[in-house]
């Protein structure tokens, strides 16, 4: 009786490229996808604090427990994870508290890969930060990746129940996933196009007598104005967070079907100005790199694309350690065909469909 050839465990050395922990969340995702054993070593090694922190720790664990998973080294400060995949992915509501300030966004995107090919359709609430430095809003996630990846054939809704913020956190939001039916289709976007439609948000919490909302809002849509850009920006006061906050995001849809987006968040002595010039800045760059989707989508879409049937095709604004470290992860994990030149993202797809 011949046995069928195991193909080896996935092994991941964290600390490649970024280094980051988003080696970590798209290697879990990918693994759990598989449904194949990861070891995942020197996690986050370059890191000023190595190791896994609190949210990436809630995002192993929140996708270890759709896919039935096992796992050694699953503690804060471990730089080795074990992941081991044993079922199905799971659908139904899912609930989790990051309990810091960490991105519930970058939680939602380590689960939205895996969720899309759920059996049934799945129901997140995510609890913890909103609005942060050094992680897209998850209005960027709400106006700009989910958007694109409608266009792939991907179907999810994300609403923001609280904002939360740097320290305290406490922020929810709900995501809601349609499993897919078949492979995600490739997605090409290769010419920029003019802007046609420009809009976004100015939220802040608490701080409705000092006009903060109003104030970032004036000076952006004023910056845009510069440049050419006639933007319609929604001002928003809010008196649920857990404390004091403001963050600004801006979008822009072109005539080619390209959709970017920026964002910010306030912080102890950074004026309203100073947030809405720096957010306005971020937009005009993207838009005037000759890139076809902004810095944060440059990353984000290359793993739908490694998954998806055929060949996705976009330009990024410049090549960053994140670009580099996802086409290598879906090189490495997905074997997927992945072509980085100049800024021209070109990846040949792998075709998955749901399994079991």
């Amino acid at each position: 009786m011949n046995s069928i050839p195991q193909r080896p465990m996935l092994t991941i050395d964290g600390s490649q490229k970024s280094g980051s922990g988003t080696i970590v969340r798209c290697a879990v995702a990918l693994a759990a996808l598989l449904g194949e054993e990861l070891s995942l070593t020197n996690i986050r090694a370059r890191r000023d604090q190595p190791g896994l922190r609190p949210q990436h720790l809630q995002a192993v664990e929140a996708v270890a427990h759709l896919v039935c998973a096992e796992m050694d080294g699953a503690r804060v400060g471990s730089s080795r994870l074990r992941f081991r995949p044993s079922g199905p992915i799971r659908g139904g509501t899912h609930l989790w508290d990051i309990g810091t300030a960490g991105s519930t966004t970058l939680l939602a995107m380590t689960l939205l890969p895996v969720a899309a090919f759920a059996r049934e359709p799945c129901s997140f609430r995510l609890q913890g930060g909103l609005f942060q430095d050094f992680a897209p809003s998850a209005y960027h996630l709400q106006h700009v990746l989910l958007s694109l990846l409608e266009q792939l054939g991907l179907q999810a809704q994300i609403r923001i129940v609280r904002p939360g913020y740097v320290p305290k956190g406490g922020g929810i939001i709900e995501m809601e996933v349609q499993p897919m039916d078949g492979p995600l289709r490739a997605l090409s976007l290769v010419h920029p196009g003019k802007a046609e439609r420009v809009w976004g948000v100015a939220l802040s919490s608490h701080l409705e007598g000092r006009r903060v909302s109003d104030r970032m809002a004036e000076r952006c849509r004023r910056n845009l104005a510069a440049a050419g850009l006639d933007a319609s920006i929604e001002v928003a006061y809010d008196r649920t967070a857990l404390q004091p906050g403001a963050a600004l995001a801006v979008f822009a849809r072109t005539d080619a079907g390209c959709i970017f987006g920026a964002d910010g968040a306030g912080a102890p002595r950074r004026p309203s100005v100073a947030i809405a010039h720096t957010v306005a800045r971020r937009l005009m760059d993207d838009l005037e790199s000759g890139g076809t989707v902004d810095r944060h989508a440059a990353d984000q879409l290359v793993i739908y694309g490694a998954l998806a049937e055929g060949t996705t095709e976009y330009v990024v604004p410049s090549v960053t350690e994140h670009v580099e470290t996802n086409c290598w992860l879906a090189r490495e994990i997905l074997g997927a065909d992945v072509d980085l030149v100049d800024r021209h993202v070109r990846i040949r797809g792998i075709g998955y469909r749901r399994t079991g």
